[in-house]
């Protein structure tokens, strides 16, 4: 994740830009954008894109582009959606580039691989648990978040080491025993945090989080 300049053939980083820049478009005509015209959600909105600049600024590796940090998608994605989410983190991302923590020319695949697509997979995971699991708070808490964020973590890492050795930027055997294995114990600690989180959110600021329903999981009937 992160990854810094040159560490892609050009075709890659041309492919990634090409669909990042559908996807943007995507996101600019179907986000909710009503949820940002209360000032207070666009305060809440932009402050949780500082706070993860913050935590992706804060990342681990021993080799270029073979880096960790705690990506936050899945809180973001079930506060907003995953439109707005994306949108979001794709902010973060130009501000950690923008910091010297990764390459313009990487910028769109960084995006695709650490923002788009554990976004998608939070929002995936959150529909199966409202269409298969019980209209149960601790369900949303434990699947939705805690599990959510776990699976989302491991899946962008599998998506990140299958990335490097298509590309040839680093060994199957490298990539797969030193590098992906670490996701787990990552995923554990975003799995804690997103968790306790949106448990706290849900309790004292629940208008914060927008894919919470109490009609569904407090005072159904």
């Amino acid at each position: 994740m992160n990854f810094p300049e040159g560490l892609f053939a050009g075709t890659w980083a041309i492919g990634g830009f090409v669909a990042l820049g559908l996807i943007w478009l995507w996101c600019l005509r179907t986000a909710p954008w009503g949820r940002l015209a209360d000032s207070g959600q666009w305060n809440v909105w932009l402050g949780a894109i500082v706070v993860l600049v913050l935590f992706w600024s804060m990342k681990a590796g021993v080799k270029p582009g073979l880096n960790l940090h705690l990506l936050g998608a899945t809180t973001f994605t079930l506060m907003f959606g995953r439109q707005l989410a994306i949108i979001g983190l794709s902010i973060v991302m130009a501000a950690v580039t923008l910091n010297g923590a990764a390459g313009w020319e990487a910028y769109a695949l960084n995006v695709l691989i650490t923002a788009v697509f554990p976004c998608l997979v939070a929002d995936l995971l959150l529909k199966i648990v409202e269409r298969y699991l019980p209209p149960n708070f601790f369900c949303y808490i434990f699947c939705a978040a805690f599990f959510g964020a776990a699976i989302a973590v491991v899946s962008t890492g599998l998506l990140s080491t299958v990335a490097l050795w298509l590309a040839g930027v680093y060994s199957a055997d490298l990539l797969f025993n030193d590098y992906f294995p670490y996701f787990a114990l990552i995923g554990f600690a975003e799995a804690w945090l997103n968790g306790a989180a949106i448990t706290l959110m849900v309790v004292y600021y629940p208008h914060w989080v927008g894919s919470f329903d109490d009609r569904r999981y407090l005072f159904k009937r």
